[in-house]
């Protein structure tokens, strides 16, 4: 492919509104551009990076027997009034009306549309399982879209629906998904981690996120590449390596969840799901008495605790929610802060926000910071978490402003249910006991479900078993983010290029190191004089060589400075850049291999054969 012919719009600075690199680099190297807010056309690069993530996915979908359809984009919303999720999703739910007015969503996913399908199509057992998958655009009105493509109004999703007899056919399909996931992400060279999810508004129970870790880029063995040029990071001059250390940092790390794992086994959770190691106390511990205390202008638990000279890990921390329009009270040990999505799960509730300062006045008759759980109405529900179980004389509110109670025990003075609602931290002894909780930023780049019958029911999506009575079909979901993967790839592969110009000087500028399997072409052929004709006529015999070899070729037969050439290629970020130069007249050629920086005079003889051992030895 001739680069004069493509549409490759790069440019010579970052932009000034991305803070990302992934959004900074997609745009520089002409990969993307916005329409309008959250809405973004794919560029012929970023359409080849695409077309090839799906070729891997098809390919891997193709071994477990799922079979790809397409579904419309245009839905009309009875569909998703039978489910009962057109009130319930959110204001992200694009709504319109056609002409007669009938109410119509553009889809954000599709679980009522192929719900719908198997109910009018499938009638016995004996016609299950079902494997269904599709890649079509979907629609969201983020209310702040962000970060490129991490956060778009419109994006590139494929959704695959399961649909089964019973429970024991679901589990085999999720995990043939859960294994051509970690294929499909493995081929693509993304680091990722396979984690313990919360299904949201899918309405999934067991559920799996596949997110790809973004981490801090402190390291300069994987950031940054040197040029031939410069034989190690220790010559470059101590303010230029500040510099460079700087830039690595300047862009903020995407992902919008943080992952937390182990650091010695493979459990791993977002944030929302993840939990520590637990061991109940066994301590036997003498009961104060209940005692009130004044405790002027003590609000927080610190300032509690500096006033009463005791360690906040004695203090009993009070919250309050409304939950489907009932209080619900929530209690944590100390400073341990509340991890919501727990609570709410643990609830089952469709309806969850915070008490107002009204609310709470009127329940408890205090303010904030004077709350607690002794002496509450008995139909107040008290959730606590197991923490608390294990303290004895803590202090909490005596729901009295300016008064705390000492020597309160659970059990004696409270009652509660017991169970893990709080955010875990850092260092933390993991949940298998197998070293500690560390944490990383995350992007979401595909999510399986198990969704039992919770569309099926519904939506009477039933068939007759082999005993002849109506039963719902249980049903599995299965996402990938097509267009979030670009912008995944992107981050992880994202690297700062460093090389010494010929007066001494050190440059350093952000390219792409495109993993093999997704790269847009695979070699980049540039010649770099194009009025020289014999330089002309090896770059057109060696494109003729590479592609009859199977290697898809961009020649940069632009009538451009070498230099300006030598940028682009290296924010495009083709995986071999083979310059034809000086050397043409003596059939010699540089190949490049961009990965690592490594740089070869090669005969074009001998080019072929060349290519085969670089990939093979960086694969």
């Amino acid at each position: 492919m001739k680069q004069s012919k493509m549409l490759i719009p790069t440019l010579r600075e970052m932009p000034s509104d991305a803070q990302v690199i992934s959004h900074a680099l997609l745009l520089r190297a002409g990969y993307v551009r916005q329409i309008s807010a959250g809405v973004y056309s794919y560029l012929p690069l970023a359409n080849r990076v695409i077309e090839k993530a799906k070729k891997i996915m098809r390919e891997e979908f193709e071994k477990i027997g799922a079979v790809e359809m397409l579904a419309p984009a245009l839905l009309s919303a009875d569909l998703w009034r039978e489910s009962g999720r057109y009130d319930t999703y959110g204001e992200d739910l694009y709504k319109l009306k056609n002409r007669e007015g009938s109410d119509f969503i553009l889809g954000p996913t599709h679980e009522e549309t192929f719900t719908a399908i198997v109910r009018d199509s499938v009638k016995s057992y004996k016609q299950l399982p079902l494997n269904l998958y599709q890649i079509q655009a979907k629609y969201r009105d983020e209310k702040r879209p962000r970060n490129g493509l991490l956060r778009t109004r419109e994006f590139i999703m494929k959704d695959g629906y399961s649909f089964h007899a019973n429970y024991d056919s679901l589990d085999v399909t999720y995990d043939a998904y859960k294994a051509a996931y970690e294929n499909i992400f493995t081929r693509s060279e993304i680091d990722f981690k396979g984690i313990i999810g919360d299904g949201g508004a899918m309405g999934g129970k067991d559920s799996q996120e596949f997110m790809a870790i973004t981490p801090d880029r402190t390291d300069l063995t994987r950031w940054v590449v040197l040029d031939k040029s410069v034989s190690s990071f220790d010559e470059i001059p101590a303010d230029v390596q500040e510099a460079i250390k700087e830039e690595l940092t300047g862009w903020l790390v995407s992902g919008e969840d943080t992952v937390v794992y182990s650091s010695e086994s493979g459990y791993a959770a977002n944030l929302e799901m993840a939990t520590n190691e637990y061991k109940p106390s066994n301590r036997v511990v003498a009961e104060d008495e209940l005692t009130r205390v004044e405790t002027p202008d003590c609000k927080s638990i610190d300032e509690v605790a500096a006033f009463l000279h005791m360690d906040e890990s004695q203090t009993i921390k009070t919250l309050v929610y409304i939950v489907d329009e009932k209080p619900i009270v929530a209690l944590l040990v100390g400073n341990d802060q509340l991890n919501e999505v727990k609570l709410k799960n643990y609830l089952g509730a469709d309806f969850f926000e915070p008490a107002s300062e009204d609310e709470v006045r009127e329940l408890f008759g205090a303010n904030f910071g004077s709350l607690g759980p002794v002496h509450l109405p008995g139909d107040i529900q008290i959730i606590a978490d197991r923490k608390v179980e294990d303290i004895h004389n803590a202090v909490v509110g005596a729901n009295e402003d300016g008064y705390h109670l000492t020597g309160v025990n659970p059990g004696r003075d409270f009652l509660a249910e017991y169970v893990d609602i709080r955010e875990v931290q850092e260092g933390e002894i993991s949940p298998d006991g197998q070293g500690i909780l560390k944490f990383a930023r995350g992007i979401e780049i595909g999510h399986i479900f198990k969704l039992g019958t919770r569309y099926s029911e519904s939506m009477n999506a039933t068939v007759l078993d082999e005993n002849g009575r109506a039963v719902p079909v249980v049903m599995g979901c299965y996402g990938i983010g097509v267009s979030r993967l670009l912008s995944a790839v992107m981050e992880q592969h994202a690297r700062l290029f460093v090389n010494k110009t010929p007066k001494g000087d050190y440059r350093y500028a952000w390219g792409i190191n495109f993993p093999k399997e997704l790269a847009p072409f695979d070699v980049h052929l540039i010649p770099v004089n194009v009025k020289d004709e014999e330089a002309l006529a090896l770059t057109e015999q060696l494109e003729a060589e590479l592609f009859k070899a199977g290697y898809e070729v961009l020649t940069d037969d632009r009538k451009e400075r070498a230099g300006v050439k030598f940028s682009d290629s290296d924010l495009i970020g083709l995986p071999i850049r083979v310059t034809v130069g000086k050397k043409a007249a003596d059939g010699i050629v540089e190949v490049k291999i961009k990965a690592t920086g490594d740089t070869i005079e090669v005969n074009v003889e001998n080019l072929l054969e060349t290519l085969e051992i670089l990939t093979k030895k960086n694969e």
